[in-house]
């Protein structure tokens, strides 16, 4: 069976004849013929009552007109939906996310959304390592990266798009003297043990801080592990022994006990888009439109 099967079959029932069906297809008689007695032997009914005066469906015909014509709608359908896909206008985004700062994401979502309001973002929440690996692999689109180096080795077989910049915060006991300053350098926590999780953990974040420190020509003293900022935070009040970490802002700047919240002078992370190399598709076109209406 075939859908130009199928329309002829719609058509002769709406013209009433053969001839007329042919004249609306702007094909030949015969072919019309011929396609519906097809379309019969495959069915195995008889359509119409033919007889050298007109052509009227029989009953089999009644009862496949609607199913015939629910199959034309839905192909017709899914043809709109093919070209809305191929236009970027409908379809999933699989996107690899990131939390925060502030509502920024949620405001690119939004803007997304009145961009293409039948496109569906499928939000992805996974290490950053396994993030660049889905894009490169293709089982995402592209994924949201923080502290992406600079150059083309930030991440092997991708390209990483710069969106834009936050500041990082050191967190020190509040009755450490440096929680007096307002702000502080990164070489003036130099003394003070740094509470870092290990590269594997997030290596674009702990390349960032090395080459910080490296840049101001000094080496921080190794601190506990870092567990999760809040575990970390309330150590960091808590602990005998004075320690400090550093991070960027999620949702609002934590506030714990005992605890001293800085801004980091000269020191920010910037959060990079990670896609595939070559022209972007549609998709992602208003993903990219999005990212630059939000800034």
């Amino acid at each position: 069976m075939e859908l130009r099967q199928l329309r002829y079959f719609v058509t002769v029932a709406e013209e009433g004849g053969f001839g007329r069906a042919a004249e609306r297809l702007g094909v030949v008689q015969s072919a019309v013929s011929q396609q519906i007695r097809r379309l019969e032997r495959t069915w195995g009914v008889e359509l119409f009552e033919r007889t050298t005066r007109r052509v009227r469906l029989s009953g089999a015909g009644e009862r496949m007109l609607p199913e015939a014509r629910a199959v034309l709608a839905a192909a017709d359908r899914a043809a709109r939906v093919a070209v809305d896909v191929t236009a970027g206008e409908d379809g999933v985004l699989r996107l690899g996310g990131v939390h925060g700062p502030g509502d920024r994401i949620d405001r690119v979502l939004a803007e997304l959304s009145a961009g293409a309001p039948r496109l569906r973002v499928s939000l992805h929440r996974l290490p950053v390592t396994r993030r660049l690996e889905a894009v490169r692999d293709g089982e995402l689109d592209a994924a949201l990266v923080r502290a992406l180096p600079d150059g083309p080795g930030a991440a092997p077989g991708l390209e990483a798009l710069p969106l834009w910049s936050d500041p990082l915060y050191a967190a020190l006991p509040a009755d450490h003297p440096l929680a007096a300053e307002p702000e502080l350098r990164p070489e003036r926590l130099a003394h003070l043990p740094l509470r870092l999780a290990p590269p594997e953990r997030n290596p674009p974040f702990h390349d960032l801080v090395a080459d910080a420190f490296r840049a101001a020509g000094v080496r921080p003293e190794a601190g506990p592990p870092f567990t999760d900022l809040r575990a970390t935070l309330t150590a960091i009040g808590t602990d005998r022994e004075p320690s400090w970490t550093l991070f960027y802002e999620v949702r609002g700047l934590p506030g714990t006990p005992r605890v001293a919240v800085r801004p980091l002078t000269g020191l920010t992370v910037t959060t990079s888009l990670a896609v595939r190399p070559g022209p972007p598709g549609p998709a992602l076109r208003h993903l990219l439109r999005a990212l630059h209406a939000v800034g």
